[in-house]
């Protein structure tokens, strides 16, 4: 009897093990797979570790997937087309589904695409998922007003994304990827947006020159880009009532008479 009751207990410790081992594996399987879809973002370090701003822009593709138009279908089996390559403007990809829970707060966000502080000219494009791998019904209600939206997993396999919420900026007069990344707020995607644009349009000044009057116009840009970054950061966008100080002054003087 007492021989039976050991046999048990420790078969019994046996399967435990067992138990807690698989458990123990999916749970790093589970963290491995948050890690590289860019859920360690917003750390207590401050840094941003899920999107990447291009440093040195020599040739298309280099660590980045090539910019390309968007073909697809809106909420309704609509056809629709966005073009994001050799236009004047720049563009910023966000690449969302309805089942994310992450995705909520850039749905939420996207709602009022005017106080998102986005850079000039810079035109928000949501992609999701074709119909046969997206809820239609459910997007078509989380669509926001205003905002281009394409549903097209071929975009989603052009631009190599890894998973929702993604995010990709493309600056439109070179056709090249300039930024790319995960985000679990949209001051993240913003801040590294404004990093991203002013990088592009400080190139496109011809920054390699040295000396005289280009040199002055290159260290303009520069400032400028610095002071437009840090504005962003700090939540302050075009039409921001403290960039009209004068303004409110003389609204204040105007309601004392």
């Amino acid at each position: 009897m007492l021989t039976a009751i050991v046999v048990a207990e420790t078969a019994a410790l046996v399967l435990l093990g067992l138990l807690v081992a698989g458990l123990l594996r999916s749970h790093a399987e589970i963290l491995r797979a948050l890690d590289q879809l860019g859920a360690g973002l917003g750390d207590d370090d401050g840094e941003d570790r899920g999107f990447r701003v291009r440093e040195d822009l020599p040739a298309p593709r280099q660590g980045f997937a090539a910019a390309s138009d968007l073909a697809g279908v809106a909420p309704g089996d609509e056809a629709v087309a966005v073009g994001v390559v050799a236009v004047e403007h720049p563009t910023l990809l966000a690449f969302l589904s309805s089942g994310c829970l992450t995705c909520a707060t850039f749905w939420e966000a996207f709602a009022d695409p005017r106080g998102l502080g986005l850079p000039t000219g810079t035109r928000l494009v949501v992609v999701t998922k074709d119909p046969s791998e997206e809820s239609e019904s459910g997007i078509a209600e989380l669509a926001p007003a205003g905002v281009p939206l394409v549903m097209s997993s071929a975009a989603w396999e052009a631009y190599e994304v890894p998973g929702s919420p993604y995010f990709v900026a493309v600056d439109g007069p070179s056709g090249r990827v300039t930024g790319e990344g995960t985000a679990t707020t949209w001051e993240q995607v913003a801040r590294l947006l404004g990093s991203a644009a002013a990088d592009a349009g400080v190139r496109r000044t011809g920054r390699t020159r040295r000396g005289g009057r280009g040199a002055a116009r290159d260290g303009d840009a520069a400032r400028e880009a610095r002071a437009d970054r840090e504005l962003l950061a700090a939540g302050i966008g075009p039409g921001h009532p403290s960039l009209y100080p004068a303004a409110e002054a003389d609204g204040e003087e105007g309601v004392a008479r």
